[in-house]
């Protein structure tokens, strides 16, 4: 059987997730619009994080007045770009 040939996504440890949910929800508190890296995506996402869904581990970030919905693990980095 052949191996599958996608990246995996980058492992991070437990203070990087943690420092990195911390920017999250920072960003949602403040209400600024923020660039998200999304692993997978060739481009920033830009928006304002609105939802942070603890349960199903999902970001909503709305974007020119739609909604993209992001995996937590997905998000690489928060900036202000």
């Amino acid at each position: 059987m052949a191996k599958s040939t996608t990246p995996k996504r980058p492992t991070r440890d437990e203070f990087e997730l943690e420092e990195l949910g911390n920017q999250l929800v920072e960003a949602k508190d403040d209400g600024d619009e923020r660039a998200l890296t999304v692993w997978g995506f060739p481009e920033k996402i830009r928006g304002r994080i609105i939802v942070l869904d603890s349960r199903t581990r999902l970001v909503h970030v709305e974007e020119n007045e739609t909604i993209r919905i992001i995996p937590f693990l997905d998000i690489m980095k928060v900036s202000y770009e």
